[in-house]
């Protein structure tokens, strides 16, 4: 019992350290990428409850799509494709220019090393990533209502210059969380001259590199998560194994014990907390 319990603790020790620092911050020799302007401490953050609303959404989809008296803007027709284009596209926006990927990857990592099959359900693991996403993306939507949504709706700025402010957040982003190696692959793929700056870098460069920067991180946090679960099996085979009961699965009797270890270290809230810190 003295062994079992010693054991138990180191794992509760590994557990608790690789979802703490399962943030992003395991990449050490390569850094985010610094972006122009921005100091190297802390940025100021708007806060949350600047987050456009329904209300704002509904004001400028109405406003989009209403006829204007000035002949040089575009067509209320042609606005609505646009804008029935942009929500026909709207998941795959959601889940490669956002937060999205990474906590949903890690999620379903979390899922895969506790060996419970299908618990969490699978729409209750989207769930929690969709949330948590609006969580971690607030900044950024605060960001687009005070630079872009709110001007327009006070008609400071057209349409055009509004998507061009939202898109160009979006990018701020992106650009701080995607990697030094990855960005400079997609630039030289392209064959397009090295901006200046980060923010040079065209869109279509930007997303491609963010998402496999994205997939990168999140498969290296699920490795450190898996290590705390794979030695509990690797304890419960071997005691199988030298108790002569070679013909019963080692998870059957693993998985109690990988559950009562996630429970004990938090194991849901030191995921979302180190989640959320590694977009900040």
């Amino acid at each position: 019992m003295m062994a079992i319990r010693t054991t138990l603790t180191a794992l509760l020790l590994v557990l608790g350290a690789a979802v703490t620092t399962s943030h992003g911050q395991m990449a050490g020799p390569i850094a985010p990428l610094p972006l122009p302007g921005a100091p190297s401490d802390s940025t100021t953050v708007p806060p949350s409850n600047n987050v456009p609303s329904l209300n704002d959404l509904a004001t400028v989809l109405d406003k989009a799509t209403a006829k204007e008296a000035q002949g040089r803007d575009w067509s209320t027709p042609v606005k609505l494709v646009i804008i029935f284009s942009g929500l026909a596209i709207l998941p795959s926006l959601l889940m490669m220019m956002t937060s999205f990927t990474r906590i949903v990857i890690v999620l379903s990592f979390a899922r895969r090393a506790l060996s419970t099959q299908s618990i969490p359900p699978t729409v209750a693991v989207i769930g929690l990533a969709l949330f948590l996403t609006l969580y971690t993306m607030a900044p950024t939507y605060a960001k687009v209502n005070t630079e872009a949504i709110q001007p327009y709706l006070a008609d400071k700025i057209d349409f055009t210059k509004a998507t061009d402010t939202a898109a160009g957040c979006i990018k701020e982003f992106m650009l701080r969380q995607s990697r030094r190696n990855d960005l400079a692959l997609f630039v030289q793929m392209a064959k397009v001259a090295p901006p200046t700056t980060p923010m040079g870098i065209p869109l279509h460069i930007v997303i491609p590199a963010f998402i496999i920067s994205e997939f990168r991180t999140a498969f290296e946090i699920g490795c450190l998560l898996f290590i705390p679960f794979l030695l509990i099996d690797m304890v419960i085979a071997s005691v199988l194994l030298s108790a002569g009961m070679m013909m019963l699965p080692p998870v059957m009797i693993s998985l109690p014990f990988k559950l009562i270890l996630f429970i004990l270290v938090d194991g849901w809230g030191l995921l979302a907390k180190s989640l959320s810190l590694g977009f900040q």
